[in-house]
């Protein structure tokens, strides 16, 4: 019994437009969902991925407009890997550039390019050069030879590197090889799932500072299981293990389950459908708020405490027009 690589990422985000503009209008992602976060209505759950978002491209976010800015650190998941062709990073750096967007560098790492930089809430992204089976959103501004293509993975920043590598262990992953960060001598472990695409964990050992939790953090990271049964089989694995996990729980497009690993980061096995196609057809993802049933007769209410959100669901507008939009 395994898991096959990473799910989905959730973040935490400040303006919602601002967010939504970056990662339609810059990235190229498809807004697949437009719904509300399940524990806290007053927020948007905002979810962009492929054109369905299938399980390993999905980047999700809380929006929480004047929220507390957070700090990427120890105890939390400090880098999202998007890949991308091969030879696209120059266009990438341009287009990033164009669009105010922190770019931080250029590097290579196990052998792949990467180009790291943050979205406007300053959270750490990176673009890997590396094959992948997904397919870019061809509805977006960005030209399909140069568009995003699902996750490669995440770099943990754990506050117990050791026991975190037991836990990736336990999940199906590998440990394949070590390298040492250029910029400040870290240790850094990659760990690859068997799977075709959003396969690769890396862990990194690095000093304070402790992450603090907040707008441009990393709330938790998904892991695939392709079904509820294999979801429950990881949950009584787990707590065998002495792990607290939490009850599965519905989030209408996949069934989930929660654990904060040894390391500090929150970790959730989700399953592979429904999918986001169960409340609203394919061509018209992410077009309206969509709620489950059971929220339903709370829709006015709702619907009053959410702000403002401009979805465009259309093709989004070029680079020529979107100068300095990203960063509203």
């Amino acid at each position: 019994m395994q898991t096959t690589g990473i799910h989905h990422v959730t973040a935490v985000a400040g303006d919602p437009e601002a967010n939504l503009a970056f990662y339609t209008e810059v990235l190229g992602l498809r807004f697949v969902k437009r719904t509300v976060n399940f524990d806290d209505t007053t927020t948007y759950h905002l979810y962009y991925g492929d054109e369905t978002g299938t399980p390993g491209t999905a980047l999700t976010f809380f929006p929480f407009d004047g929220g507390r800015a957070g700090r990427p650190g120890r105890g939390q998941a400090v880098a999202t890997a998007f890949a991308v062709p091969e030879g696209s990073l120059d266009y990438w750096a341009d287009r990033l550039t164009d669009a105010d967007a922190t770019v931080e560098g250029r590097h290579t790492r196990f052998g792949a390019d990467v180009l790291s930089f943050t979205d406007p809430d300053g959270q750490p992204l990176e673009l890997v050069a590396a094959d992948s089976p997904i397919d870019p959103w061809p509805g977006g501004p960005v030209p399909e030879e140069y568009g995003l293509r699902g996750f490669v993975g995440v770099t943990l920043h754990s506050g117990d590197p050791e026991a975190t590598a037991n836990v990736l262990g336990r999940l199906g992953f590998t440990r394949v090889g070590s390298t040492t960060e250029p910029d400040d001598g870290a240790d850094r472990v990659r760990f690859t799932a068997e799977g075709d695409h959003a396969t690769v964990v890396d862990v990194i050992h690095r000093g304070p500072p402790r992450g603090r939790p907040g707008v441009g953090t990393v709330h938790h990271v998904a892991f695939r299981v392709p079904d509820e049964d294999t979801q429950l089989a990881w949950r009584d694995e787990r707590k065998d293990a002495g792990q607290f996990v939490t009850p599965q729980t519905d989030r209408q497009y996949f069934r989930s389950i929660y654990f904060r690993g040894p390391g500090g980061i929150l970790f959730e096995i989700a399953t592979d459908g429904p999918g986001f196609t169960i409340d609203e057809p394919a061509a018209e993802l992410g077009s309206e708020l969509k709620l489950p049933a059971w929220l339903e007769d709370e829709r006015d209410q709702i619907e009053a405490s959410l702000p403002s959100l401009a979805a465009e669901t259309g093709p989004a507008t070029t680079p020529a027009t979107m100068d300095g939009g990203a960063g509203e």
